[in-house]
């Protein structure tokens, strides 16, 4: 099907999101009723999410599916992103390698996670929704999601991740600034939040737990829904928007990428810059490598176990089949906050479980080694999450180097660090460390996911 185009002079976006369920020879496993354990139905998720997105979540028929023209409105403020070849960062490694980065932190909150929100906020509107609600790590997705419902002049309301609201308190200054209620979790006002402060009064929270305040809230207000920043198939479909403006602009640069690299968290920037590249290795025989690049504080994809689990912490999501640590892993306190999430995305774990997507772990200080060398040889202070993929680009352009060969390595710098100086400050004052989860702890809280009792 041919992409229509929305221009304006000089300038060219695209005007649909690649669905890649569509085109995988193998399709991702049902999401199922927790309960029942039966194939859930678009409607079965209307109480949480808006109806588009809920029937854009399993949907595995259209393979483009179109951008609202109220949406690609939002968009012309800030797209498309630049392509940039990191000539300084290739001169610092003395490598053949020729590497290019797509640059998502010149969007106006700082990160990739604007695509996203400006389409769920305008579907959530459409439908005549006054509230939503959502969960937040580090803080890029809460910023995006409180931007885009003042957007839209909805009322929205972020639990941040608390360990992330004491480490990061401008990303909450600029939720407030949108008009968001940033609350800290675990947090008092859940029964969710209650249960796990009630077991661990300590608990610096997760992602799995402020996903389940999230969503209590939005069952339990009037007109109220549910938006998720990463994981979810029709976030990782909005993203796209990504890869297929870098799909053109390596086109224009006269190159195609050997390896697409991007961080890893719940999948939604590795899945936008990826999966516009990955249908033509699906369709028409390349052979581009896409690696996912995550913290070995939270290594799911690594050292996690493919099978059914709960996409929170309480248990209120259906369940999904994914690359886990379990429901109730407890991540340490690293600083890439978004990164801290036990499970991987329905359609990367079926692509990773099928051989087409690779993952490395990275330590947190290796990763801060990293961005410092990005920062000094391009100028861009990366955010913690990004230092993810730019370590692992450093890895590949060094392994082209030692082995004498030239390839092309694309990719995606998903927000700016400017946010989080105070990380980059530990990390000059020598208080970060490396920390490895170890295999006992992975084995206790997989434990949480087998005990589900869902046959693969």
């Amino acid at each position: 099907m041919k992409q229509k185009k929305f221009i304006l002079p000089e300038r060219e976006i695209p005007t649909q999101w690649y669905n890649i369920q569509a085109d995988m020879p193998t399709k991702p496993m049902p999401i199922l009723d927790p309960k029942t354990h039966k194939v859930l139905k678009p409607e079965d998720l209307y109480p949480i999410f808006a109806e588009e997105c809920s029937k854009q979540e399993l949907d595995q028929t259209r393979a483009w599916i179109d951008i609202p023209d109220e949406v690609l409105e939002k968009y012309l403020v800030y797209r498309c992103t630049p392509l940039v070849r990191a000539y300084g960062l290739e001169k610092a490694l003395d490598t053949p390698a020729h590497i290019y980065f797509k640059n998502e932190s010149v969007s106006p909150l700082g990160s990739h996670k604007l695509n996203t929100a400006l389409a769920q906020a305008y579907y959530c509107k459409k439908q005549g929704i006054t509230n939503i609600t959502t969960e937040t790590g580090a803080g890029q997705w809460g910023c995006a999601l409180a931007y885009s419902a003042n957007v839209f002049g909805l009322e929205s309301a972020v639990y941040m991740v608390k360990i992330s609201f004491e480490q990061k308190p401008y990303r909450r200054s600029i939720m407030n600034v949108y008009g968001a209620t940033v609350t800290a979790s675990p947090s008092m006002s859940t029964r969710a939040g209650k249960d796990i402060i009630t077991k661990d009064p300590t608990y610096q929270g997760s992602l799995g737990a402020a996903i389940s305040e999230a969503i209590e809230l939005a069952l339990t207000t009037p007109n109220c829904k549910y938006t998720l920043g990463s994981v979810l198939n029709h976030v990782c479909l909005h993203q796209t928007i990504i890869g297929l403006e870098a799909e053109k602009q390596m086109e224009m640069a006269g190159e195609y990428p050997d390896i697409v690299i991007g961080c890893f968290g719940g999948g939604s920037n590795f899945s936008g810059i990826t999966f516009p590249f990955m249908r033509h290795n699906l369709l028409d025989g390349k052979k581009t490598r896409f690696i996912a690049a995550e913290p070995s504080a939270c290594p799911k994809l690594t050292r996690g176990k493919f099978e059914y689990d709960f996409a929170d912490e309480a248990g209120y999501t259906p369940l999904l089949p994914m690359y886990t640590l379990g429901h109730t892993f407890k991540p340490a306190n690293i600083h890439a906050g978004g990164l801290r999430y036990h499970g991987a995305g329905v359609v990367i774990s079926q692509l990773m479980k099928d051989g087409l997507v690779e993952a490395q772990s990275f330590g947190q200080l290796d990763t801060f080694d990293a961005g410092v060398l990005f920062a000094r040889s391009e100028g861009i202070i990366p955010a913690p999450e990004s230092c993810h993929a730019i370590a692992s680009a450093v890895k590949e352009a060094l392994r082209c180097k030692e082995e004498g060969t030239r390839k092309t390595i694309l990719f995606n710098l998903s927000g700016h660090g400017l946010v989080d100086m105070v990380a980059y400050d530990q990390y000059f004052a020598g208080d970060l460390t490396n920390y490895a989860v170890s295999d006992v702890e992975i084995q206790k809280y997989i434990g949480s996911a087998d005990a589900l009792n869902v046959n693969l």
